[in-house]
């Protein structure tokens, strides 16, 4: 199925998970924060299954000063 995540397209296969997507493309353990077309998904939700169309957001906390 075909997702958007930070808009481009991401190919995946039926079923994945928000935690399956996340870890399939990289993204660290902590310090992200996820949206869920356009809702923020609490990490206690990453097991919900994305359907095809989906958009996703996330947002890598970045520590600076």
């Amino acid at each position: 199925m075909i997702l958007l995540v930070n808009g481009e397209q991401a190919e995946v296969p039926d079923g994945t998970t928000v935690e399956e997507l996340m870890d399939r493309l990289g993204f660290p353990e902590k310090g992200i924060a996820v949206a869920v077309d356009w809702e923020v998904l609490p990490r206690s939700s990453w097991h919900t299954e994305l359907t095809g169309g989906t958009r996703v957001e996330v947002v890598t906390a970045v520590q600076g000063g």
